[in-house]
């Protein structure tokens, strides 16, 4: 007999390294007589799961073995695959459960007790979720409704709070400055501005990160830059650049004084709508004003495509071998994390609090609109404040 039965599951946007979590868990499960099952498309899998459907149950159930992921951590992404669904708030009921009676806020219904119910059925005695501010927030519920839960965070934008880094964030710096040095050549020929659009809702660290690696300006969520003096900014490195070109690296969340982000569409399961590309309206601005042409090139889903680079895979074995050892030693209501530099693990955030943000006094400098480059003796290698 198994000395614990563990499922797993990745919710959310994916991410590379995923895969590598998912086999540190089951490899590191294996050694210790643990049974692993997968939980197939995130949250969904334990609220659409019928065991009555054989298919449905092949769709949703995946007992994982060293076998099945003997090679999975060689690609990006999630073999499990992900979906951004919220128990607490499901907009429709699976077709099966139509004439089951469920609490209602509003136009959403809370299926919590179904999936315990499914977890029950499943016969788990832990759960393992991976993903960002979202999936981990329904982990949080799950742990005060009493299941035994261990969170592992990712997100390229690394603003789950609680750690210094999150899983997927190095490959999102190493391919946006990968693309931003390639595309320098063509800004370049062109002597035009080039405008570097990259994933970050709410927290800048993304922009923030990748400009400090290729030392260029950025725009981040956390402050509102002036208009004009950016564009001010931009003119003078062109002219000061002997190829007559400038480059910016701004997040999807970014805004500047008088401009609000536009959103569209219908919001997602815990509330957020699609924004508008910032990067062109920024480029609008910048033909304003100047007369110059910009290239906006939009580098979102690049960054999040591909084999994970060495720190995340270094990190996602790490944290999922972790999360395995928290469920051997009894512990529940966790998630791996980096503190200081150091693998630790520490209370599952607190949704309410939000995501975490980019700390603007230490970390951006507010006159020049770039990182902050001084003052790093001491810091662990995010230097970010956890």
């Amino acid at each position: 007999m198994p000395t614990q039965r563990i499922g797993i599951l990745t919710g959310g946007g994916d991410v590379p390294g995923l895969n590598s979590v998912i086999k540190g868990v089951v490899y590191r499960g294996t050694e210790n007589d643990c049974e692993i099952v997968g939980i197939r498309r995130g949250w969904e899998g334990l609220t659409h799961v019928n065991f009555d459907d054989p298919a449905s149950k092949a769709r949703y159930i995946l007992p994982l073995n060293r076998e099945i992921t003997r090679n999975v951590d060689r690609t990006g992404g999630t073999f499990l695959h992900s979906s951004r669904t919220n128990p607490s708030k499901m907009k429709k009921l699976p077709a099966f459960l139509s004439n089951e009676s469920f609490p209602k806020n509003g136009e959403t219904w809370d299926m919590s007790a179904r999936v315990l119910k499914n977890i029950e059925t499943l016969q788990l005695d832990y759960l393992i979720a991976i993903g960002g501010d979202d999936t981990l927030s329904y982990a949080a519920r799950l742990d005060k409704l009493g299941m035994k839960v261990i969170g592992i965070p990712k997100t390229m934008d690394n603003d789950v709070r609680n750690t210094e880094y999150c899983i997927g964030f190095s490959t999102a710096i190493t391919r946006a400055t990968s693309a931003i040095e390639r595309q320098r050549t063509t800004v370049g020929s062109h002597e035009r501005i080039g405008i570097f659009r990259v994933f970050g809702r709410d927290a800048g660290y993304t922009a923030l990160y990748t400009a400090f690696a290729s030392s260029i300006r950025c725009c981040i969520p956390e402050y509102k830059v002036n208009l004009d003096k950016l564009i001010r900014i931009l003119m003078t490195d062109k002219r000061n650049n002997p190829s007559n070109y400038a480059l910016l690296v701004i997040s999807e969340g970014a805004e500047w004084e008088g401009y609000t982000v536009q959103e569209y569409g219908e919001a997602d399961a815990y509330g957020h709508r699609k924004k508008a590309s910032v990067g062109e309206a920024l480029s609008i601005e910048v033909s304003k004003q100047t007369g110059e042409e910009s290239i906006v090139s939009d580098l979102t889903y690049d960054l999040r495509s591909g084999e994970p680079d060495f720190v995340d895979k270094l990190v996602a074995s790490a944290f999922g071998a972790m999360g395995l050892d928290a469920v051997l030693e009894g512990k529940s209501g966790l998630m791996t994390a980096l503190v200081n530099g150091c693998y630790q693990l520490v209370p599952i955030p607190d949704p309410k609090l939000g995501p975490r943000k980019v700390d603007i006094a230490t970390m951006y400098n507010t006159e020049r609109y770039r990182p902050t480059y001084g003052n790093k003796t001491g810091l662990p290698i995010f230097f970010i404040k956890a």
